[in-house]
């Protein structure tokens, strides 16, 4: 445990304290969400977190500990005499200062910190305001730990890079976990896009095109073509559930293929949906832009980081993957088809399409509907 710290009034603002170098001896990184070192449980986490409360400070001190000793030197997770929580990022001289106030339960600000035996040093100060958003702040000092290993990386950029991101998520918290039917959805959309359509145009392009989110008609649309995306877990075969009648009806200039996924929980298979998200989230890096669009996709979805843990647990095994041609002869149900059309009073039609018995087109690797995805 690092000893008390003092918060001093200076002229550029406020602040703080010490560090104990031998502590590096006996702490562990805090922070989950690093790609490297000692990771710690949540329960480790938790009550590593908790021992700083049991030391709450008084007045104007800190009490404060180093949060990854084994992978970013000097970064300290700290708490406050009000028992609000801080990580504390330390800036050298010429790093860009911060000043941020539009993240809910989340600010950050630039201080001056005089560390004894060091003499005053400059750092973030990120600091989580609200009890109930303990959890969340753990997720994203996880992922600036994560950033600070990037060389050439500057703290400043980052921090606002990742509460841009986190701001996404963080609108309407607290969110409830996606249902079974709706992870699958989503796992659906995602595997579609990160296999098929990025590889076949642009990062930015590609991610515009992903409208399922919106409530669109279907999930990804642009210029002379759509495309419906269906996952599954029935095991007799290929059979999905469509929503309405016109679900399967292309749009009004071009053609609408149509995307099914089956999978089969099991344990010790290599897919989970927290890692397929992170999949395109490397994949675009390079495109800020491309980035943004996705996680607003993702956030519209439903999904949230917070519950990462529980959709960690369930494990999916990809068994099939099929683009088809939704043309004439294809196997559906239409408003048309009905003759008559649908009965007065009748509403909030699906059924279930199985498509074992289809014998039109299909495709079952990227490369060979590559034309029709650019």
């Amino acid at each position: 445990m690092i000893p008390l710290v003092r918060r001093h009034a200076t002229s550029s603002g406020w602040l703080s304290r010490s560090r104990d170098p031998r502590s590096r001896s006996v702490l562990r990184p805090t922070w989950r969400g690093a790609s490297v070192g000692d990771q710690l449980n949540d329960s480790d986490r938790a009550r590593r977190l908790d021992a700083l409360g049991e030391a709450k400070p008084l007045g104007e001190l800190l009490t404060a500990r180093l949060a990854a000793p084994d992978i970013a030197d000097g970064l300290l997770a700290a708490i406050d005499s009000e028992g609000r929580r801080h990580l504390l990022i330390p800036l050298a001289a010429g790093d860009d200062r911060l000043e941020d106030a539009e993240t809910r339960g989340i600010s950050v600000v630039t201080r001056e910190l005089l560390i004894p035996g060091q003499g005053l040093g400059v750092c973030l100060d990120l600091t989580c305001h609200e009890p109930v958003g303990h959890d969340a702040f753990d997720l994203v000092g996880g992922d600036i730990v994560g950033g600070l290993l990037v060389v050439g990386e500057r703290p400043a950029r980052l921090v606002a890079r990742t509460l841009a991101k986190w701001r996404r998520f963080w609108g309407d918290l607290p969110r409830s976990l996606l249902s079974r039917e709706e992870q699958i959805g989503l796992f659906a959309e995602l595997w579609f896009l990160l296999y098929w359509l990025l590889p076949a145009t642009d990062p930015a392009i590609a991610t515009r095109r992903w409208r399922g989110s919106l409530a669109a008609r279907h999930d990804f649309e642009w210029q002379g073509r759509s495309v419906e995306t269906k996952g599954s877990t029935v095991v007799r075969g290929p059979v999905f559930r469509v929503h309405g009648l016109d679900q399967l009806d292309a749009p009004e200039e071009g053609e609408l293929l149509l995307f099914v996924l089956r999978l089969r929980e099991e344990r010790g298979a290599p897919h989970t949906l927290p890692r397929l998200i992170a999949e395109p989230r490397k994949a675009l890096e390079a495109d800020a832009d491309a980035v943004g669009l996705l996680e607003v996709g993702i956030a519209r979805a439903g999904y949230s980081p917070i519950h990462d843990a529980v959709y960690s647990q369930t494990t999916w095994r990809v068994l099939d993957e099929r683009l088809y041609p939704v043309d004439g002869d294809f196997p559906k149900l239409s408003s048309t088809s009905l003759g008559h059309g649908v009965p007065p009073g009748v509403s909030d039609i699906s059924y279930a399409l199985d498509l074992s018995g289809c014998t039109g087109p299909s495709f079952t690797r990227p490369a060979e509907a590559a034309t029709r995805l650019r």
